[in-house]
């Protein structure tokens, strides 16, 4: 682990290597699991700003689970997360003709819709980022439904970093992003 800013960043989003691989899980981390994905308080008045250019995009289970659970949830220590349907899929999980889980808010912004892309936290994945008063913990989630995906990113030897480029930058910003590839190019060295 080391410290960046107010972040304290594990070195394994530095050494691990991830690529999706949405040919080979189908994007089984959108439905699998047993919470919603985790929503940044912020990002609770943008669903309420957006849902009704997003409720197109939703499949009817999805749009059950959200009039019956609401936009977001509250799970047990307070946080908020996208609702599920029957207690697996997130409620805003739509498939393409090939059955990969795509998700209804980020088709509404590749359609132009909307403007927000989808929660940062999905856009971060596999990226957890766990708030504390002082700091925040930058981790990397190793799921098994991703070994596909760590075996790309090691064959193409894409950093998990660099996979979540973008995300990272949202979250943090350019300068962030930047301390952080110089730590990267220091601990290659």
């Amino acid at each position: 682990m080391f410290q960046l800013g107010k972040t304290i960043v594990s070195e394994d989003i530095l050494e691990k290597d991830f690529m999706c691989n949405l040919a080979a899980c189908k994007g089984a981390c959108c439905i699998d699991g047993d919470a919603g994905a985790p929503l940044e308080k912020a990002e609770l008045k943008i669903l309420e700003e957006i849902f009704s250019k997003v409720k197109p995009f939703l499949r009817k289970e999805g749009l059950k689970a959200v009039e019956k659970e609401g936009l977001y949830t509250t799970n047990e220590f307070g946080e908020y997360e996208t609702p599920l349907i029957n207690g697996t899929d997130c409620a805003y999980v739509i498939f393409d003709k090939n059955k990969v889980a795509m998700c209804a808010i980020e088709e509404a912004y590749n359609q132009g819709e909307i403007s927000f892309k989808k929660p940062v936290s999905c856009h971060l994945y596999p990226i957890r980022i766990k708030d504390y008063n002082e700091f925040s913990a930058v981790n990397y989630h190793k799921w098994e439904i991703c070994d596909d995906a760590c075996s790309l990113g090691n064959e193409l030897k894409v950093p998990v970093y660099k996979f979540v480029k973008q995300a990272l930058i949202r979250k943090y910003g350019e300068v962030w992003y930047s301390e952080l590839e110089d730590i990267a190019k220091k601990n290659k060295k």
